[in-house]
């Protein structure tokens, strides 16, 4: 229980402040690392909650409820590809949960901007492609 409430913590803070520090780009903020930054992207790949599939690897079918249930109650969001790689799911410099959470344990396209800082890697400004 107390590594679950570890990891929630952990996986929150990376999403508060992955926002802030894009809310406050260009500020003079010295960051860690350099940022490798793509223009637009397509990932195609298993939306999954960050906490079970870092936790445990929970994935797929079997996992789907569980994880639409973690991310509708506002865990962090990320999306597996096919080729193991794993990135933050960021919309708009918000969360997408509401959007994400029914398509949890499903395979999506998603389109945005790739970023990646120290080894985590993120899509942000994510739209679901149709």
């Amino acid at each position: 229980m107390k590594k679950r409430i570890f990891i929630v913590c952990l996986a929150s803070a990376l999403v508060l402040g992955t926002h802030s520090l894009r809310a406050h780009e260009g500020e003079g903020h010295e960051g860690h690392g350099q940022a490798k930054v793509a223009d637009l992207q397509t990932l195609k790949g298993e939306i999954v909650d960050l906490m079970c599939y870092i936790d445990h690897g929970a994935v797929g079918e079997k996992h789907a409820k569980c994880a639409q249930t973690c991310i509708e109650s506002g865990g962090p969001v990320g999306i597996l590809t096919a080729d193991g790689q794993l990135y933050l799911v960021i919309g708009e410099h918000k969360p997408m949960n509401k959007e994400l959470a029914p398509l949890g344990g499903k395979t999506v396209t998603l389109k945005g901007k790739i970023a990646e800082r120290n080894g985590m890697k993120m899509i942000e400004n994510a739209e679901i492609v149709k």
